[in-house]
């Protein structure tokens, strides 16, 4: 169960980290002060329904098409090599990340625009509902309780940490050096991931 907690926990946080379009929203209302509580609630509970949706759905699609889970298998640890290729890249070339402070808005236009940020993302369903659940079939029925929970968990830490420490945090994000670090270890996730999951599907 630990062991399964702690995969799904890596695999949530390494794919999370990246800096996209919903990270660098979070990381604005941040800097700004603005619902940084209700915005951080509002991307981990998301991202906690995702998982769910991939890691218990993806069963019910299992029974119905056998082949379904073998090539999401070999789909999902494609998409991790490439993600990690992805990341490795970033290591080698690390550019400073510029986040601009953001403007004033009402809560409700910010959960719309997080919610836009989250939903309307093709990568999130690949990340939470094909990645995730495929990487949690590879560890026993029972075991993928606990591989969502820390898939999940990640997620909030993850989350709640931009946020919340978004103003602390601003020097480090615009070095270059501590991006080129935190991008080495995701790459070294993933491969590390890719690589049990092609050897799950294989020893099967």
């Amino acid at each position: 169960m630990i062991t399964a907690a702690l995969d799904g926990f890596l695999l949530g946080g390494s794919l999370i980290v990246a800096i996209g379009a919903q990270n660098a929203f979070v990381i604005r209302q941040g800097l700004s002060a603005h619902h940084v509580i209700w915005i951080c609630l509002f991307c981990a509970v998301s991202d906690t329904m995702l998982i769910i949706a991939g890691v218990f759905g993806l069963s019910a699609v299992a029974a119905v098409v056998p082949l379904a889970v073998p090539i999401m298998t070999y789909g999902g640890a494609a998409y991790l090599f490439y993600f990690g290729t992805v990341a490795l890249r970033r290591a080698l070339r690390p550019l400073a990340s510029t986040i601009e402070q953001a403007e004033a808005q009402s809560l409700k236009t910010a959960l719309l625009m997080c919610a836009g940020f989250t939903f309307l993302n093709p990568h999130v369903y690949l990340d939470t509902v094909i990645l995730v659940g495929s990487v949690a079939h590879t560890h026993a029925e029972e075991a993928r309780y606990a591989f969502a929970a820390g898939a999940a968990l990640s997620s909030f830490v993850w989350f709640f940490s931009i946020g919340l420490g978004a103003m602390a945090l601003k020097p480090w994000l615009d070095n270059p050096r501590v991006w080129q670090i935190i991008d080495s270890l995701i790459a070294l996730i993933l491969f590390g991931l890719c690589g049990k999951l092609l050897w799950g599907l294989y020893s099967a």
